[in-house]
């Protein structure tokens, strides 16, 4: 066992230069090398012992090397820490150690075993342990051959250096190798070296065997390692520094610099490479121990320069820079290197002899705005004019992208051929898009040229998918994991991005592996199983539903390393060690169990994700600690470990598989061998979800011109943002609806320029926020504005015309106020002073000039002090603008300067006017300097038209003005005037001020005013726009024409062309004129008057737009659609694109789909919710809620109860009446009307019907036959029933049927309806009826009118004389047939008069009248004469006769004289034939008989008997039918009637029964018949009574030819048969 271990090391230097200069060397050379104390964090690394152990040996043998540990230091190195000689990290890289030198140095009895060095003052150990033998000495084998390590020029070469450390640690750790020997102590020196001798051979064959197996292990692990995992980028740990000498001086700069692998420097002069080879004897370079210096001999003024040294590796380049400065000594000046005519500093300022004090740098075709696409290669160059030309001094060319300097690298390549600077993009990304800026730099002073690269995406592979992501980054790696982030890409592709997909790659491989199987939509995600010490690189995918977009640009390679290791990487030294490490080796301690972590906390969560962080514990041994993490859900004390099965290295760990919207604490326990710690406290309950929200969208875009190609475009930042990583800007020309991105990475602050615009297009622009949550919803877009160029670019800037009008506004006795007009031409941009002069005129003769002033004065007003009292003098003024001070005014008129004494004030002052309108403008002036004896009253402002005489100066106001303005109207379209104010106080008035130049009342093209506007969230602005600005034009607002300088009521904003001043809280204290004046215009100004009427009008509008409401042009209203669908609506006035609508039933909120069928139209502002069918559980309330921006309203029905019932119950029967209509049905529903012929008929509408559809017609349910086929042309059916009555009351019914469905139509004509129709009939049969005739009968007098038909329902009354008549024996009424008949019998002289026949339908009278009063013709009085012709009797009302039967008919006529006879046939004349025989015998008798009747022979047959007297018919209806059972032949009278009496009645009582058996009905007025026996002809008749009225209305029937059956049809049949009708079967 070693109980001692003492390592010492020397100063390596001295010793290698020592055996370099050394001729005689033996093969016993020792070196000792002390270190210096370390700590624990101190530990030699491969890096830190290379150069001390490196060295050239000139010796063909082999030269060992003792190290010594001092005891002191020992503990501090790792337990079991290999001190082989043989192990890798004492071996620097390219020494090759082979056995056979081992061999040579075993024979070689000539090696002894030093304890110390041969050169003791070398060592660092005391001088009393000289003499002590050194317990153990550990011998370092250096090959023959040792070249120095410095850069490496092979990947294999980099590869082994890189593994040093890895080594290193490794073989410390295992204690493989090991060889030491324990030196005997004696007094003999000699004899201890003998002794040591005799063991070293057993000693190092055991060390053989060991170095054997270390060379094996590392070269196996040398094939494992990965380069990239110890490698970082150069660093200058001490940067050269500037000098300044004289010349023959030598200087010497210094650098140091880490890296690994170690770095490669390189000096350059002016950006030139120094060679050393061309220049030996002048330049010295060296590296040594990472100590580069360079070293210049003998310098003279050409070695003034710029020195830069360069230090790179394979993973990157640095510079650092250093002026040198040699100076001459006074008159040794090189004078071919001045400027000539000027004098030339040296650009770094610091030579003795007066160099310019800059150079001029000068950019000449230069790189304009490029636009590129993914993957192209894009070039940037300028020339560069540098004045004055010295060629020892050289430009530094410097590139910046967005203000960061940009380096080489294989995406990016510089050059600078001495006259242009170019950049070079390789392989163009998104990540390369921004403001690239060229600077060149010349000492201390430098020049700028700027210009914007736009880089598009490539072309996706997939149509529709989106951009590439784009500047991927790893912002925390460690053993267990990587967290990469990305910027979102500015095309989605036209679809929602979904999310994003990671891949990883090692470096090395071109094997690439996704890491996500779900897109991720957050921009950050941690990558887990890495393995530990390997580096990879990612990039990043983006995913919608059209597909995958391209991949980004790869990061850059990162190492799966804990930052401590990767620190410890970089900072190891770059100089020799000096000093001691004491290591005394202890025994193994016993294991700790490790404590628990502390300041555990979640340092970043998202939904998918949680990143825990903590601190590793005090306690925790000597040995490495491991982590477990555990979770709980909040509020339990159920903890789970999360990495069950690897315990984590590093103390960051990032916990997926977390439920989102749940609370969860963590806590970590430490671990080792020696077993599991006690737990962290737990984290606060950390709630899974995005703790960063998606940020809101920008407002107020703001356009503005800027180039012809260009605008810019300024935006304000959302609120509540959080880690806004930029916005994204996009335009679309208007109209086109079609969006382009303006960028493709994200810009920050709140403005950009968009390039690549077409001249003269107008377009809108809109942006949106990005950061890692995602991208903002788009703001609205901008006002259109069109692309060109703003007015005034461009334009040269020139000094202003001269003043003029200068006149005295007060003089005292040393001091006099001059006031002046501005100039005419004010050069292009606004007037910054005045410069005025004066001089003395004495007796005529101006002396010379002097200044009044010598800074600038602002106003057109200003008092010169210290002037001679009484002296005269003239003055004079120039205009000072940023181009300089313009020509000087000519001379004023000479003034005395004295003091003024008048009482009445002075002029006013700076007249100017302002709002120029066509009939109107506002006159601005400022108060007199002078103001008289007593304070001003007021003003009188005055006019004239230009040309008029000075006698037509006219006061505009009659009383004096308080206020410093006024607007004058009345003003004449296209007429010049000048104005004048004058002041005056309790003196009097004063003197005029100047008169204004002429102006002209016109209102320029393009004149605006100012507009006042509330917007939606209430404030209320005034708003000026103007268009024609120059760049340096500004917006002045005024209040009652004076400045606004308190800003608390008041925010006034200005972007672009537009200006907009805020009313922070309107009020009575805001009431006035307020005004804005656009400086450097030709007087652009405007202004607006707030009064009472309008504040309140403003504030009444503002409290609406803040609290807003959607207007809506009807409430929410229902209603049943064409299919029984019901259809909620409302209607708003006016809704935008925006506008949402939310549909609520009973509180709850319901949504598009089967059962509702929703839609907002925005146009027209209709909103509608369709619903198939109402369901009882669909009754309630349902409210529509509106949301269109700011604005909200909502509308509610309630649909429960009887009103629900009565809606659902309508919305079945239209959805019945739907299926309905699909088929044949009735547009109409059966219905009646009364026809002219008082006939009842039954009418439909019907639609949808073809050849093949049939109709059907019911009566109580009973088929009503019908012989002809409707043609449905017309699309009407109709059933007609003639002389409707009583027994036609009932329920009717008509069916259309066809292949597609039927439909019925029913109506029932009884009761209530009945009585209406019946009212109606005998409406009409009222209105049918004749006028009253006058007819003398056999009795007395008829008086008569005919109707279409009678109904018992029709109400007949006589009224004689205005008196009802009583009905008597003597006096009746009746009816027969169609006649309405009063008959009076043995009329008397009393029955004169009026009578009037009342006809009463019930509802209405109808009256007609007949007047008896016997005196207008003699005519009247025949009714009263017994003589007059008639018909005695014999003619029976109706005859039924069968067919082929004889037929004879007799009756008596009496009159006289004897009357005439003739007969009628359906009121046709009608004679005596071969069949028919007529005869009139006797002038009494009259006969008709026909032979052998036939159904030709029936019809209606009329006596008419006619004398002077009167005339009388007699009808008879016969009836011809072919009946079996009918035999009888009618003859003679008594007989044959009574026999036809009898027939019809056993015909009646038999047809009765006959027609029950069968199933149809005929509506019909039942047949009112009167049988009656033939009296005696000889006989006189008596009165007709009520049974002839039946009788006659029996025969009244037989009006169309065709005879009706008396009384053996049950029901009304006539109508049918007259309408070719017959019975069908009964209804089913």
């Amino acid at each position: 066992m070693l109980k001692d271990l003492q390592l010492t090391l020397g100063a390596l230097q001295p010793i290698a230069m020592h055996l370099q200069q050394t001729s005689a060397l033996t093969l016993q050379q020792h070196i000792v090398m002390a270190l210096q104390p370390m700590t624990l964090s101190q530990q030699p690394t491969a890096m830190d012992l290379q150069p001390m152990i490196t060295l050239r040996h000139k010796a063909k043998d082999l030269l060992p090397t003792v190290l010594t540990l001092n005891p002191s230091a020992r503990a501090q190195l790792p337990t079991g820490m290999d001190l082989n000689p043989s192990t890798s990290w004492l071996q620097p890289t390219g020494w090759d150690l082979k056995l056979k030198d081992s061999n040579l140095m075993i024979e070689d009895q000539s090696y002894k075993m030093s304890p110390k060095a041969k050169r003791a003052k070398q060592n660092l150990v005391s001088e009393d342990k000289e003499n002590k033998a050194i317990d153990y000495s550990v011998p370092i084998f250096t090959g023959r051959e040792v070249s120095i390590s410095g850069i490496t020029d092979t990947e294999e070469e980099r590869i082994k250096e890189s593994a040093a450390y890895v080594a290193k640690r490794n073989l410390f750790a295992t204690g493989e190798g090991v060889s030491v020997s324990k030196v005997a102590k004696s007094t003999s020196e000699e004899q201890h070296r003998e002794k040591k001798s005799r063991k070293v051979a057993i000693r190092e064959s055991a060390e053989r065997v060991a170095l054997k197996k270390t060379l094996e292990d590392t070269q196996a692990f040398h094939k494992k390692l990965n380069k990239d995992k110890l490698l970082h980028a150069p660093e200058f740990v001490i940067e050269p520094r500037s000098h300044t000498i004289w010349e023959k001086q030598n200087v010497r700069f210094h650098c140091s610099v880490a890296g690994w692998p170690a770095p490669r420097v390189t000096w350059y002069k002016n950006n030139v490479p120094i060679d050393v080879q061309t220049h030996p004897d002048k330049y010295i370079i060296e590296s040594r121990y990472g100590l580069h210096s360079l070293e210049i001999s003998t310098c003279d003024f050409d070695d003034t320069a710029q020195y830069r040294a360069s230090a790179m590796n394979v993973k990157g380049e640095i510079s650092a820079y250093a002026s040198l400065v040699v100076k001459r000594y006074k008159g040794e000046i090189d004078a071919s290197l001045l400027y000539a005519g000027t004098s030339m500093p040296l650009g770094f300022g610091v030579t003795p002899h007066g160099y310019a004090s800059r150079f001029e740098i000068r950019f000449v075709d230069k790189f304009d705005v490029a636009f590129g696409r993914e993957g192209e290669t894009m070039s940037l160059g300028c020339t560069v004019v540098i004045s004055p030309d010295i060629k020892r001094f050289k430009p530094d060319i410097e590139w910046y992208r967005n203000g960061v300097l940009i380096t080489p690298s294989k995406w990016v390549q510089m050059h600078w051929s001495g006259e242009r600077a170019s950049l070079t993009l390789t392989h163009a990304n998104k990540e390369d898009e921004g403001l690239y800026t060229l600077r060149v730099v010349m000492g201390d002073y430098y020049e700028e040229y700027s210009g914007y690269v736009f880089v598009r995406d490539a072309d996706a592979e997939i149509p529709g998918a989106p951009g590439a992501p784009l500047d991927v980054q790893c912002l925390d790696a460690n053993k267990d994991y990587v967290i990469v982030s990305w910027k979102q890409p500015a095309v989605d592709g036209g679809n929602p991005i979904l999310g994003y997909f990671i891949d990883r790659c090692e470096v090395g491989t071109t094997h690439w592996t996704q890491c996500n199987e779900t897109p991720v939509k957050f921009a950050r995600f941690p990558v887990t199983g890495l393995i530990e010490g390997r580096s990879y690189i990612f990039r990043v995918r983006a995913v919608n539903k059209a597909g995958i977009s391209l991949p980004s640009r790869v990061s850059e390679p990162v190492a799966a390393l804990d930052p401590a290791d990767r620190a410890r990487l970089r900072s190891h030294p770059s100089a020799p060690w000096t000093g001691q490490i004491i290591v005394t080796e202890e025994e193994p301690a016993e294991g700790v169990v490790p404590g628990p972590p502390t300041d555990l906390q979640v340092i970043e969560a998202t939904k998918n994700y949680v990143v825990l962080s903590w601190k590793p514990p005090g306690q925790r041994g000597h040995e490495g600690i491991m982590y477990f993490v555990e979770k709980c859900v909040a509020g339990t004390e159920d903890w789970q470990r999360v990495n069950t099965e690897i315990p984590v290295k590093s103390p960051r760990f990032a916990v997926f598989d977390l439920a989102e919207g749940k609370s969860y604490c963590f806590r970590v326990r430490c671990c080792n061998s020696a077993g599991i710690g006690e737990p962290s406290e737990a984290t606060e309950a950390t709630v899974v979800g995005d703790k960063l929200d998606i940020p809101k969208a920008p407002g107020r875009i703001m356009p503005t011109r800027n180039t012809d190609t260009s605008v810019v475009v300024t935006w304000t930042e959302p609120p509540d943002a959080k880690e806004l990583v930029g916005y994204y800007i996009e335009s679309s020309v208007v109209g086109s609806g079609r969006w382009e991105p303006c960028n493709n990475n994200p810009v920050k602050g709140t403005r950009f320029i968009c390039h690549g615009l077409i001249n003269g297009e107008k377009y809108i622009f809109r942006v949106r926020a990005v950061n890692a949550a995602g991208l903002s919803e788009f703001s609205q877009d901008s006002e259109p504005i069109e692309v060109q160029a703003a007015i005034g670019g461009g334009l040269l800037h020139a000094a202003p015309s001269p003043p003029y009008d200068i006149m005295v506004l007060e003089s005292v006795r040393d001091s006099m106020v001059l006031g002046w007009k501005q100039p005419k031409v004010i050069g292009g941009t606004e007037i910054t002073g005045y410069y005025m002069n004066y001089r003395e005129v004495v007796d005529g003769v101006p002396g010379k000039w002097m200044e009044a002033n010598i800074k600038a004065i602002s106003e057109r007003a200003y008092r010169i002090q210290n002037l001679k009292e009484n002296m005269v003098y003239q003055f004079q003024v120039a205009a000072a603008n940023l181009a300089g001070v313009g020509t000087p005014s000519l001379p004023s008129q000479p003034f005395k300067c004295e003091e003024w004494t008048i009482a009445v004030p002075g002029p006013p002052h700076d007249v100017t006017c302002t709002e120029v309108r066509k009939d109107s403008l506002v006159l601005l002036w400022k108060e007199p300097v002078y103001t008289g004896r007593s304070p001003i009253a007021g003003y009188y402002v005055d006019m004239k038209e230009t040309e008029a005489k000075e006698e037509r100066w006219r006061s505009v106001n009659e009383k004096p003005l308080q206020k410093k303005f006024l607007k004058i109207g009345g003003l004449k379209q296209g007429v010049s005037y000048v104005f004048r104010v004058r002041a005056t106080n309790q003196a009097g008035v004063g003197k005029p001020s100047n008169v204004t130049d002429p102006v002209v009342a016109e209102t320029r093209p393009g004149t605006k005013e100012v507009v006042v506007d509330v917007d939606d969230n209430g404030v209320i602005s005034l708003n000026f726009e103007c268009d024609q600005m120059s760049p340096n034009s500004k917006f002045v607002w005024s209040k009652n024409y004076e400045p606004i300088e308190d800003d608390s009521r008041l925010n006034i904003d200005a972007k672009g062309g537009k200006s907009k001043a805020t009313f922070k809280d309107l009020g009575e204290d805001d009431l006035g004129v307020y005004s804005c004046v656009v400086t450097d215009t030709d007087g652009v100004s405007s202004s607006h008057t707030i009064d009472e009427e309008e504040m309140k009008r403003l504030l009444a509008l503002s409290h609406e737009r803040k609290f807003p409401t959607v207007p809506l042009a009807s409430e929410l209203a229902v209603e049943i659609l064409e299919k029984g669908e019901v259809r909620f609506w409302l209607q708003a006035e006016k809704l935008s694109g925006n506008a949402k609508a939310n549909f609520v039933f009973n509180d709850k909120e319901i949504f598009n789909g089967e059962k509702y069928k929703m839609k907002v139209d925005q146009k027209t502002g209709l909103v509608e919710m369709i619903m198939d069918k109402l369901e009882d559980k669909d009754e309630g309330t349902y409210t529509f809620q509106l949301q269109d921006g700011k604005a909200t309203n909502q509308s509610s029905l309630v649909l429960i109860g009887d009103v629900f019932k009565k809606l659902q119950d309508e919305a079945d029967f239209q959805r019945k009446e739907w299926h309905r209509k699909q088929g044949p049905h009735f547009v109409d529903k059966l219905g009646w009307e009364v026809t002219d012929d008082c006939n009842v008929m039954l009418k439909c509408k019907v639609a949808n019907i073809k050849k093949e559809t049939h109709i059907v017609w019911y009566k109580d349910d009973r088929e009503i036959m019908v012989d002809e086929e409707h043609d449905f042309k017309d699309g009407v059916c109709t059933l007609l029933i003639s002389e409707f009555s009583k027994k036609d009351a009932g329920t009717y019914e008509v069916i259309l049927k066809d292949d597609r469905g039927k439909d019925s139509s029913e109506l029932k004509l009884k009761d209530t309806a009945f009585a209406d129709l019946m009212n109606e009939v005998c409406r009409r049969i009222a209105l049918s009826a004749t006028d009253l005739k006058i007819r003398s009968t056999a009795e007395g007098i008829r008086l008569y009118s005919y109707v279409t038909y009678y109904v018992e329902d029709l109400r007949v009354g006589w009224v004689h004389n205005d008196t009802q008549i009583r009905f008597t024996d003597r006096v009746k009424t009746g009816v027969t047939g169609e006649q309405i008949w009063l008959q009076i019998n043995e009329p008397t002289p009393q029955d004169k008069g009026k009578y009037t026949m009342e006809l009463f339908d019930g509802k209405t009278g109808h009256k007609k009248t007949v007047d008896l009063s016997g005196q207008d013709t003699k005519e009247n009085y025949a009714y009263l004469f017994p003589d007059r012709a008639r018909v005695l009797g014999g003619l029976p009302d109706v005859v039924t006769i069968q067919e082929g039967k004889a037929l004879n008919l007799s009756c008596t006529v009496w009159g006289d004289p004897t009357p005439e006879v003739s007969w009628l046939k359906n009121e046709k004349s009608f004679v005596s034939d071969a069949n028919c025989t007529l005869k009139f015998e006797s002038g009494k008798k009259v006969s008709f008989t026909i032979s052998a009747v036939s159904t030709l022979d029936s019809g209606k047959y009329s006596l008419v008997v006619k004398n002077k007297y009167g005339t009388e018919t007699s009808d008879v209806t016969v009836i011809v039918i072919s009946v079996s059972g009918l035999t009888d032949t009618v003859q003679g009278h008594d007989q044959n009637n009574l026999t036809v009496s009898k027939k019809k009645k056993t015909m009646t009582a038999s047809k009765r029964k006959e027609v029950e058996k069968k199933d149809f009905i005929k509506p019909h007025v039942e047949e009112i018949i009167a049988t009656e026996e033939t009296p005696d002809p000889n006989e006189i008749p008596p009165a007709e009574t009520e049974k002839d009225t039946k009788s006659k209305q029996q025969a009244a029937k037989m009006t169309d030819g065709k005879a009706a059956v008396a009384e053996t049809v049950p029901q009304p049949t006539e109508s049918l048969d007259k309408q070719g009708k017959k019975p069908l079967e009964k209804k089913p």
